[in-house]
């Protein structure tokens, strides 16, 4: 099992759950349909501490503002969100997804800032808190009784990432304990490659039922969530123990479907920008080490956001 050197563990267990399913979207549901999170502080909660090396919060402003000679000058960073992000909704196909619809010029070579919801570290070394899931954290999250694990079967993960904005944040993940180690091994190889992550954060039970904007890139794991195509069999997300990275940078695509639906232009996967996984990088390869399939390497369908234990 591999296990980051800067792995702070306060709890070590583990437990063992999977269900196969078929290899069908392995995003879709695990992922927010509204992109961009209210911009509030998130604290870990009861059970759990700060990564090492965390500040303070910080906030990332989309603009910064001189003020000379009575003038206000007002620079636009070129990492800034469209302030239409995560807000125009798209018209609903027969299946219940949104419309494919050509991916927007503001959206071709995605390079967004993160949202800072957590403290922002201080040090640009990677760093990393495994815990049990803070009762504050499982309640925002798409947990219930009926899952699949229970919450003594998942933690919570608080690691540093690279952001597309070239600066350090702080993400969180609710994984299977069965998996956390590796899961932050991956990360740290991920961090030491300073492969950018637009965003990391635990997905809200509300957040699926929102109509779709086609334009989300969370990176998470754990949905409690069936698979698309059967609503009795439970997704590999709602065990704690699948991943999707970048998901606009990485969209899932079957027959004319694609999510997010905005997507399509990362499916040339020949265009190799900031943000993509592809065959033989470090999060192919990252995965790989630790026995997780990969999505893209599916015959029926390609879904290049996706890893998972199983394979499926």
């Amino acid at each position: 099992m591999r296990r980051a050197a800067t792995i702070v563990v306060l709890l070590a267990a583990c437990a063992s759950a999977g269900q196969a399913e078929e290899p069908v979207s392995g995003d879709t549901s695990a992922v927010p349909q509204q992109s961009t999170p209210s911009v509030a502080t998130i604290t870990p909660g009861s059970g759990s501490e700060s990564p090492p090396a965390i500040a303070e919060p910080s906030s990332t402003a989309a603009t910064t503002t001189s003020t000379a000679a009575a003038t206000t000058t007002t620079t636009i960073s070129a990492f800034a969100r469209p302030e239409w992000l995560g807000t125009r909704t798209l018209p609903l196909r027969d299946d219940g997804f949104g419309e494919v619809q050509p991916t927007p010029d503001e959206l071709r070579g995605r390079s967004f800032e993160t949202l800072d919801l957590l403290p922002a570290p201080t040090g640009d070394a990677f760093a990393a808190v495994i815990s049990p899931v803070p009762d504050e954290v499982l309640a925002r999250s798409t947990w219930r009784e009926e899952c699949p694990v229970q919450p003594d079967e998942l933690r919570y993960l608080l690691m540093t990432h690279w952001g597309f904005d070239g600066e350090v944040h702080t993400g969180e993940m609710i994984v299977n304990a069965a998996a956390a180690d590796d899961v932050v091994w991956v990360f740290e190889q991920l961090f030491d490659a300073a492969f950018p992550i637009e965003q990391m954060r635990v997905i809200a039970a509300a957040e699926l039922d929102l109509p779709p904007t086609g334009d989300f890139n969370d990176t998470t794991s754990f949905v409690c969530r069936p698979v698309v195509t059967s609503a009795s069999t439970w997704s590999q997300h709602a065990f704690g123990l699948a991943v999707d990275i970048n998901p606009f940078h990485n969209p899932y695509q079957k027959g004319d479907l694609v999510l997010p639906e905005l997507a399509s232009h990362y499916l040339d996967r020949r265009l190799g920008e900031p943000g993509m996984v592809v065959a033989g990088g470090v999060v192919a390869q990252a995965f790989a080490e630790i026995g997780w399939g990969w999505g893209g390497n599916w015959r029926s369908l390609d879904d290049y956001m996706h890893f998972s234990r199983n394979g499926r």
